[in-house]
C-alpha cells in the first residue's frame, strides 16, 4: 500500500485518508435521510467510481440495489467531449426506483447533463447525482450533484479511483499530479 509519502509525479496531497472517512460518512447519512422508505438504485460510473462507491454503500443504512454504467467522455487522460455508453443495466424492473448516479468527479459536466436525459427518458422516479470531486472552475455544461464530497481547484489529481492513464487508482487519498 502506498504511503503518505508521494512519489516523484505527484505534487501534493489535497484529500487525506481521514478527510475521505469525512466525506463518505457525511454523503451516506444525507441518502439515508433522503431515501429512508423509497427504492433505490445506486449507479456508478466505471471505473473511476468504484472505489468511493463501494465505500459509500456500505455506509448508508437503507436498502439499496447497486448497478454499474460505463460511461465516458475521456480518451487517454483527455476529454473527447463526446458521450459513449458501453454498457447500462437492463432498466424494465427499475420503474418504480429512485436513481443515484456516483462518479469519482464532476468537472466538465458532459457526462451528468447527458446522463440525466437518458435516465428521465427511462421513466425513474427521480434522478440526482453524487460525486466525489467537484471542480466547477470546469463546467461547461449546467450540471450539478445533490452530493458532493469536496470542491477542489482545477488541478489533475489521482488517487482513490482517479487514475492518470490507469494509474494510481489504488492510492488511499487523492493527489494532484505535477
Amino acid at each position: 500500500m502506498y504511503s503518505e509519502n508521494l512519489t516523484e509525479e505527484l505534487k501534493k496531497i489535497i484529500v487525506s485518508e481521514e478527510e475521505i472517512r469525512g466525506i463518505i460518512s457525511r454523503i451516506a447519512e444525507e441518502i439515508t435521510r433522503d431515501y429512508s422508505g423509497k427504492k433505490l438504485l445506486i449507479c456508478g460510473i466505471l471505473k473511476g467510481c468504484f472505489i468511493f462507491m463501494a465505500d459509500l454503500v456500505r455506509h448508508i443504512d437503507i436498502p439499496v440495489e447497486i448497478s454499474f454504467i460505463k460511461a465516458s467522455s475521456y480518451g487517454a487522460g483527455k476529454e473527447s467531449g463526446e458521450i459513449k455508453i458501453m454498457e447500462f443495466p437492463e432498466l424494465e424492473n427499475y420503474k418504480e426506483y429512485e436513481i443515484i448516479i456516483v462518479d469519482d468527479i464532476l468537472d466538465t459536466g458532459n457526462t451528468f447533463c447527458y446522463l440525466e436525459k437518458f435516465l428521465r427518458e427511462k421513466g425513474f422516479k427521480s434522478v440526482n447525482f453524487c460525486a466525489f470531486l467537484d471542480k466547477p472552475d470546469r463546467r461547461s455544461s449546467p450540471a450539478s450533484a445533490k452530493y458532493i464530497g469536496k470542491q477542489i481547484e482545477n488541478e489533475f489529481v489521482v488517487g482513490y479511483g482517479l487514475d492518470f492513464n490507469e494509474k494510481y487508482r489504488n492510492l488511499p487519498y487523492v493527489a494532484v499530479v505535477k
